[in-house]
């Protein structure tokens, strides 16, 4: 297991919070999901397998972009 931060800039509520962590839940291997639109971050527990690139395709699919 690997723990992630990554900064996503565009969310502004609860709700936006939500969208990410919901596509983010949707990737086989993902297995925790903590938003913060306050802090433009989103930390994430992955296994191994799960690569950057799927994470940040999912953040960008759900309307929201992710600074390297």
């Amino acid at each position: 297991m690997k723990r992630e931060t990554l900064t996503v800039t565009g969310m502004s509520c609860t709700g936006c919070e939500q969208n990410v962590e919901n596509a983010l839940e949707n990737i086989s291997g993902v297995t925790r999901v903590d938003a913060d639109n306050e802090g433009d971050t989103v930390e994430v527990v992955v296994e191994d397998d799960v690569s950057d690139d799927d994470l940040h395709a999912a953040i960008e699919r759900a309307g929201y972009d992710v600074l390297a």
